[in-house]
C-alpha cells in the first residue's frame, strides 16, 4: 500500500511542477533567472527550515554532506532550466527536462553496479522517442535554450539518483533543508555575479515566484523525498517525467501554445512509458516475495 500511495505522491508532483514550467515563464518577464532562483530557493529554506526545525537539530557531517550534493545538482538543474527557457518555449522545456528519465538507471549502473531490467530501458527509451517527438526539429537540430536544457536533465537526474540512496541512509528533514539552503546560497551568489541584483517586479511576477518557492519547491521536495523511500530512482524518474506532460497541458491552457500531432503522439508515448516501467516495478516486487 505504501508502495502505490507513494507512486501517487510522485504523480502529484509532477502535475505541481508542469504548472512549475508556466509560473516559470510568467516570472521571467519582470525577473531574471537567478533572481527568480533566489527567491524561489530563499522561501523553500525559510519554509523547510520551520516546518523541521526540531529534525535539523543534530544533524550529522555525513547529513549535511548528502544534502549538500543533492543541492549542488538541483542548483545545476534549474539553473540551466531556467536560462535554457529564455531560449524556447515551456513545452519543449518541459520535455526535455524529462531526459533524465533515460539517464538515471545508467548513473546507477555506474556508481552502484545496479542492474538494469529490460523494461525499464524499454519504458526509457519510449520516454526519450517522446521527447524527441516533442521537441526536435524536422532536421533534428537543437537551439541553445533545448541545449542548455538537455544539460539540465542531467542535473536533475544525479538529484533524483542522490535522493534515493541518501533518504535510505539519513533523515530526509535534515537532507531537504541543507538541499535548499545550498541552492539558495549558489542562486544568490550567482545573481550578484552576473550583475541581477536590482529587482523591478510586477505582481505576476511574485505571484509567479511565490508559487515557485512555496508549493513547486517546498511541498514538492517534501512529498518528492518521502515518496522515494518507497520507490527506486529508475522508477522514480520515469513517473516524474510526466511533468513533461503536465507542463505542455498548462502551457496550452495557459498560454494558448499550439497543439500538433506530434505533441499529442508525444505525450502517450510518455504515459505508456510509465505504465510499462511501474508494470515492472510490480513483477519485480512479486518476483522477491
Amino acid at each position: 500500500m505504501k508502495k502505490y500511495l507513494a507512486i501517487a505522491g510522485l504523480v502529484l508532483v509532477t502535475v505541481i511542477w508542469g504548472g512549475g514550467f508556466v509560473a516559470s515563464d510568467m516570472a521571467l518577464e519582470s525577473l531574471s533567472p537567478f533572481q527568480i532562483m533566489t527567491v524561489r530557493f530563499l522561501l523553500a529554506s525559510v519554509l523547510m527550515g520551520m516546518i523541521s526545525i526540531r529534525g535539523i537539530k543534530g544533524a550529522t557531517r555525513d547529513e549535511v554532506k548528502a544534502g549538500f550534493y543533492m543541492g549542488v545538482s538541483l542548483f545545476a538543474a534549474f539553473a540551466l532550466q531556467i536560462v535554457g527557457l529564455q531560449y524556447t518555449t515551456p513545452s519543449k522545456n518541459a520535455f526535455l527536462t524529462a531526459l533524465n528519465v533515460v539517464m538515471v538507471p545508467f548513473i546507477a549502473f555506474v556508481f552502484l553496479r545496479k542492474k538494469i531490467g529490460a523494461k525499464s530501458i524499454i519504458g526509457a527509451v519510449m520516454a526519450i522517442v517522446g521527447v524527441g517527438l516533442l521537441s526536435l526539429n524536422k532536421n533534428l537540430t537543437l537551439g541553445i535554450g533545448d541545449a542548455l536544457t538537455l544539460l539540465c536533465a542531467a542535473g536533475f537526474a544525479f538529484q533524483i539518483f542522490f535522493t534515493s540512496e541518501f533518504v535510505k541512509k539519513y533523515r530526509p528533514v535534515v537532507l531537504n533543508f541543507v538541499q535548499m539552503c545550498t541552492a539558495f546560497f549558489l542562486s544568490l551568489i550567482s545573481m550578484f555575479v552576473f550583475g541581477e541584483w536590482h529587482f523591478d517586479v510586477t505582481t505576476k511576477g511574485w505571484l509567479s515566484v511565490l508559487y515557485l518557492g512555496v508549493i513547486s519547491t517546498t511541498l514538492c521536495y517534501l512529498l518528492q523525498t518521502e515518496c522515494q523511500k518507497y520507490v527506486d530512482e529508475t522508477k522514480a524518474a520515469i513517473i516524474l517525467s510526466m511533468e513533461s506532460v503536465f507542463g505542455t497541458m498548462f502551457s496550452i491552457i495557459i498560454l494558448h501554445e499550439k497543439v500538433t500531432l506530434k505533441m499529442v503522439a508525444g505525450c502517450v508515448i510518455i504515459l505508456a512509458a510509465v505504465i510499462i516501467s511501474n508494470l515492472a516495478e510490480t513483477e519485480q516486487s512479486a518476483s522477491d516475495s
